[in-house]
């Protein structure tokens, strides 16, 4: 089926179509894990915007893109399709490398709208207006950040024609008020609406401000009762809401809004997991999935070690008990970073702010100025988008914000948008910030109980799943600036590890012929140079483990320190990630690429 020519086909086919779609999705995705709901909700969505528009010119943007499935399906990717967010295989976002049809890389939310507007000035410049449309299509989600608003504010005022397709799964937008708001929404939807909108305004243009003046109220009335005032007032044509999987209405819709050339969005109604019963509806654990039985729906993965999400949310919740100055925040990831429950428990204290990282930061340091003491909870991957605000918000102020990122380090299927690899370098960079990180389950209580005393803003990053299992020493107690040293040995070789990649240093060591001394370094900032001076006295070969990106890194600052010492005759290697981009897959796959599993790290140590 790689050869699927939507265009040819009439509405009854392309009904078809979308069920043979969703049957290849739910199977592909219950067996190699992936996006789910939101992708088989959008559905009829993208097959027709293939249908109206052409994506080997229009550019096709897809907010975030992991609802873009259909679309891969669409674009010669049928025969491909069973490797989805396998090693060397499609990739779970959209991705230009991968194929034409793809316009841009996304895997972080809320940039489709700006993409899009970039997009239609160069088309303009090109003078191609009557060729090529950007078509958008981003969740109502996404619609939570302030850089969808940016964007919308800058298309109404230069009026470049754009397409925009809000995928409303949640009714988050409005929900519309009875069966006159879907009268009046499906009359706006027609063609006989919009061409008498035009013809009503020109014709009043004759008749002065008065004239006007009344057109307009009487317009705006209707809105009122509708969702779309807020775009309209904005500058941005609107029509909706409509039935998001009705096809030919769609169709219809999306043939009117190409037409008018202007920017429009098309506020359309789906409902998530469509198609699949068990994952109808806004269950959040439907979004992402592992693995899963499509007769019941439950999952193929079991672990038996409890992740690092599961800790820290038992750690959190065990500090916030005893202590109600304790409270956090996270951006539209309860689930994932283990705060449902927190919110659950005390609503008034923890709180999802939706897709909004950067509010998130400030406003945990508007919390931290009023005496509280807030844990601010973000993935590794998306604390990159509140970079400035952890600067200047909470650094520059010194406030004792704590931020807990998870999936710190390799992530796996979702590659190389959401590998969690450069927090300790942005991060470290600042004025008065902390890094520390934890390498196991008592580690990390210990860790939250000097974070929740610590008067400064400080970061811990603990990885996606569980930590290496070792048989290393007990953790001592965290204390500003100090390492633990867990092995001494008399050879001349000692492995630093940070965080998780304690582990990674133990299981290196085992496979070893000679002994080596593994140092746990706690603090990447600031070092324990007490510590480290006395290791150099000993030790001359430094190996360092760490889950993150070399330059910038763990090492960096090992050398930085060394240099600074004149500490000249300690050879230093670090095991961090190269320069580049990590590409998806497996996480012992990936790893094996990059050269980092155990079994070939033992053949880069000299013990010459």
């Amino acid at each position: 089926m790689n050869n699927i020519n939507v265009k040819t086909k009439n509405v009854n086919e392309l009904e078809t179509l979308c069920q043979d779609i969703r049957e290849e999705i739910l199977r592909v995705v219950s067996k190699n894990g992936g996006h789910l709901s939101s992708t088989l909700g959008a559905t009829e969505l993208i097959v027709a915007m293939h249908k109206v528009f052409d994506s080997k010119k229009d550019p096709f943007i897809f907010d975030v893109s992991h609802q873009s499935y259909a679309h891969k399906l669409l674009t010669g990717r049928w025969e491909e399709f069973d490797t989805l967010r396998q090693f060397n295989g499609l990739c779970g976002y959209t991705k230009p490398s991968e194929s034409e049809d793809d316009y841009f890389v996304a895997g972080h939310s809320s940039t489709s709208i700006s993409l899009g507007v970039g997009a239609a000035k160069a088309i303009a410049l090109k003078g191609e207006q009557n060729s090529r449309v950007p078509v958008v299509m981003i969740g109502d989600g996404s619609m939570t950040a302030g850089m969808v608003y940016e964007a919308l504010n800058e298309l109404g005022d230069r009026k470049y024609p754009i397409v925009i397709i809000l995928n409303d799964n949640e009714m988050s937008i409005a929900k519309p008020i009875g069966a006159l708001s879907r009268m009046l929404s499906s009359a706006m939807a027609s063609p006989f609406y919009q061409k008498f909108k035009t013809n009503t305004e020109k014709f009043v243009d004759n008749f002065g401000d008065g004239a006007r003046y009344v057109a307009k109220r009487m317009e705006e009335s209707l809105k009122l009762i509708t969702p779309g005032m807020m775009f309209e007032e904005m500058g941005v044509e609107y029509i909706g809401p409509v039935d998001g999987h009705n096809l030919k209405s769609l169709i219809e819709t999306l043939e009117l809004a190409k037409n008018l050339n202007k920017p429009v969005i098309v506020h359309a109604q789906t409902l998530k997991g469509k198609g699949y019963h068990i994952a109808e509806g806004h269950e959040e654990k439907w979004h992402g999935v592992s693995p899963f039985d499509v007769t019941d729906g439950k999952s193929l993965k079991k672990s038996s070690t409890k992740s690092a999400t599961q800790i820290y949310s038992e750690a959190l919740l065990h500090l916030a008990k005893n202590n109600d100055k304790i409270v956090g925040a996270t951006a539209a990831m309860p689930s994932g970073t283990g705060l449902s429950e927190l919110i659950e428990k005390y609503p008034t204290r923890f709180w999802d702010v939706a897709i909004a990282e950067q509010h998130a930061v400030t406003s945990m340091s508007a919390l931290a100025k009023e005496g509280f003491k807030p844990f601010c909870t973000i993935y590794s991957t998306f604390l990159q988008r509140g970079f400035d605000q952890v600067i200047h918000d909470t650094c520059l102020m010194d406030l004792p914000v704590v931020f807990a990122l998870d999936r710190a380090g390799i992530v796996g299927e979702d590659g190389e948008t959401h590998q969690g690899v450069f927090d300790i370098n942005f991060l470290r960079s600042i004025p008065n910030m902390t890094l520390f990180a934890p390498r196991d389950e008592k580690s990390f209580h210990q860790a939250m109980a000097f974070a929740s005393e610590y008067q400064h803003p400080c970061s811990l990053r603990y990885p996606r799943g569980s930590f290496t299992q070792t048989n290393l020493p007990e953790s001592k107690p965290f204390e500003l600036a100090k390492s633990q040293l867990l092995v001494s040995n008399d050879s001349d070789i000692l492995f630093i590890g940070y965080g998780n990649g304690v582990g990674r240093a133990y299981e290196t060591a085992q496979l070893l012929d000679k002994k080596v001394s593994i140092l746990d370094l706690r603090f990447v900032k600031p070092l324990d140079k007490e510590m480290l001076s006395n290791m150099a006295l000993k030790y001359k070969k430094w190996f360092v483990f760490s889950d993150s990106a070399k330059m910038g890194g763990v090492g960096s600052a090992i050398l930085e320190f060394l240099a600074s010492e004149k500490i000249l005759d300690v050879e230093v290697t670090s095991f961090e990630y190269e320069d580049e981009f990590i590409t998806h897959g497996n996480t012992k796959l990936v790893e094996e690429s990059l050269g980092l599993l155990p079994n070939q790290l033992v053949n880069k140590i000299n013990f010459n």
